[in-house]
């Protein structure tokens, strides 16, 4: 397989007239095919943000805003009052972080962050109450709006809101955020933190938007499929009101259900069209709010998934059941991470394109490592249909002012795992990867089974491993994964015990240097292979070992290292500005496909 050319001219000449504007002094490090569309863009991410409560006015932030960021920033640890933006100052663009060359300041690391941005409310909002939405912002927030504090969130992964209706005025407001992240590894931080991998990032890194809404409306909505009951349980957070709840297959009426807020609803999903990676049928579900005069006060479209994941046994072990069906998890470890936005990519196209290589290459499972994504991601991933596993950020320093710090760890843990609910696509929890940050591991997985028991947890996945840093806690006992971490593997993963499935959490690994495609540090990997052919065949032969392993030693997951390149590592199936395919696709995705299907033939499951 033929290498692609280094950079198409269009990538060049787009570069070229940056750097002739406000990039003038940056080059990009590597450079994407989206590099030049993002850093044009006027309003970049123009997608409607939230595809699971989704009304039909917004609007949408993004976009250059005033900067004042550096060493020299006022400190933005929770301010009293907003700064002036009088003096010097410069341009960043939303939702970049400040860290990466899309934002235009591309700084190394960036603690106290100010940002300002003027706006008019559309005239048909008046009279109706207005919210103000991040979706990521690392790691504590305080947003003032016309110079008035709005409110304060802490919190790098979860989204949240203010009402911001009291404090706006005719003609033009102002929204003045101030971020403070201190990057110290004492709040989780993934990667990105003191002993993490990779480029720091901090501040605003995902969407900013304004919605309005009536003075009752649905705040928030929490759907959890019961398949076996033939139901969709849902809940719909509202202050006062009656909610009717209807599904739909196109334009066809499934189901309808009516009740109050802020109690348990079900919807009766009859001969329901399940979901899964080979038909990821989506219902769509429309939710009105009324009141106590029947008057229609909010109305906001959604969508779920009827699917089912839990443990059963197999021939007399113990897998994960999808549907009641035994699914060979055949993963990639997706880390999200870009050269040009760092923790954000590009834009929307470039963020599905990860999704549709993973679909392509034959893989039914993404394990999404140390962070979350936008909402966007998980819809395209309940959209093609692809499992997911979503890791919990890990903290780093979880022994020092442990009322402090793991109190936070906890707080943010609910957090991600409430406002990532809904989707379909996330059949696992991994509260913590390989001991990082790792504190009461045994009773965190029982709690987070305890919160959601919709889906399955694996509380330390590749307990084997452990920074030198700390003390490891090893396996938590508990859960519903045995799961190590073996490079290059796959020999010596683990095997099921009595109530546990086994997981190859992470393997691999297997480096290709692919000259003009790597990040400018010194490059590595666990392993090499000098061409895209042994690279294919060496894979090939890795994943008969797996298909052994899950014939005859019951091993269920196996989540190859990784999708990409990132930064120095050079072990993905794609490089780092996904522009060279490092293995043969089609020999990739047929063993992938072959094992899956090898692995439903294994038995028909039976619940026990």
């Amino acid at each position: 397989m033929n290498f692609k050319p280094i950079r198409n001219s269009y990538i060049l000449s787009g570069l070229m007239l940056l750097l002739a504007g406000d990039l003038a002094a940056q080059v990009p490090k590597l450079p994407t095919k989206w590099t030049t569309q993002a850093a044009s863009a006027k309003i970049p991410f123009p997608e409607y943000p939230r595809p699971q409560l989704q009304r039909k006015e917004w609007l949408n932030l993004n976009g250059k805003w005033e900067y004042l960021g550096g060493k020299d920033a006022p400190t933005a640890q929770s301010p009293k009052q907003a700064i002036s933006f009088t003096g010097k100052k410069e341009n960043i663009l939303v939702p970049y972080c400040p860290e990466s060359f899309l934002s235009g300041i591309e700084r190394k690391q960036e603690i106290n962050m100010w940002y300002k941005r003027d706006f008019e409310l559309p005239a048909d909002w008046k009279g109706k109450k207005v919210l103000v939405h991040f979706d990521g912002v690392d790691h504590e927030a305080t947003v003032f709006v016309n110079g008035k504090p709005a409110g304060k969130h802490s919190g790098a992964y979860d989204a949240f809101s203010f009402d911001i209706s009291t404090l706006l005025k005719p003609g033009s407001n102002s929204l003045v955020v101030a971020a403070y992240d201190p990057n110290d590894g004492k709040a989780p931080s993934g990667k990105n933190g003191p002993r993490g991998d990779y480029t720091f990032s901090s501040g605003i890194w995902q969407s900013v938007w304004l919605e309005p809404v009536g003075s009752t409306y649905i705040e928030n909505i929490h759907l959890t499929p019961d398949v076996e009951n033939n139901r969709l349980a849902i809940s719909v957070a509202a202050n006062q009101g009656q909610i009717t709840v209807t599904a739909l297959d196109g334009n066809k009426t499934v189901s309808q259900v009516s009740g109050g807020t802020g109690t348990t609803l079900f919807l009766p999903i009859k001969q329901a069209k399940l979901w899964s990676p080979d038909d990821p049928f989506l219902y769509d579900l429309k939710i009105v709010l009324k009141d106590k005069n029947g008057k229609v006060t909010d109305e906001a479209m959604s969508y779920f998934g009827m699917r089912d994941i839990k443990l059963g046994k197999v021939n007399g072990v113990v897998r994960p059941l999808l549907n009641g069906k035994f699914e060979m998890q055949v993963g990639l470890l997706d880390q999200g991470y870009w050269p040009d936005g760092i923790l954000t990519a590009p834009t929307e196209e470039a963020l599905k394109s990860d999704l549709e290589f993973t679909k392509n290459a034959g893989f039914n499972l993404i394990r999404k490592h140390m962070k979350t994504e936008p909402k966007r991601f998980y819809y395209w991933a309940d959209k093609m249909g692809i499992l997911l596993w979503q890791d919990m950020p890990a903290m780093w320093y979880q022994n020092e002012d442990t009322l402090k710090n793991r109190s936070a760890f906890r707080k943010e843990l609910k957090a991600v795992m409430d406002d990532l609910h809904n989707s379909p696509s996330i059949i696992s929890w991994v509260p913590f990867n390989e001991n990082w940050g790792a504190f009461d591991v045994k009773e965190i997985t029982a709690w987070v089974k305890k919160y959601d028991p919709s889906r399955l947890v694996n509380g330390n996945s590749g307990f084997n491993n452990n920074p030198g840093y700390q003390k490891a806690l090893g396996d938590p006992g508990n859960g519903d994964f045995v799961d190590t971490h073996i490079y290059i593997g796959p020999k010596g993963a683990s095997k099921p015990d009595a109530n546990r499935a086994a997981s190859l959490g992470e393997y691999g690994g297997i480096g290709l240097f692919v000259r003009g495609h790597m990040w400018p540090v010194e490059n590595n990997a666990y392993g090499y292979e000098p061409t895209v052919s042994s690279l294919s065949d060496r894979y090939v032969l890795l994943m008969q070992q797996v298909e052994q392993l899950m014939l005859y030693h019951g091993l269920s997951t196996a989540v190859y290292t990784q999708t990409t390149d990132v930064e120095h590592e050079v072990n993905g199936l794609l490089t780092y500005d996904r522009e060279v395919e490092k293995m043969d696709v089609k020999k990739v995705r047929e063993i992938n496909k072959a094992i899956i299907e090898s692995g439903r033939t294994l038995g028909k499951a039976e619940n026990k």
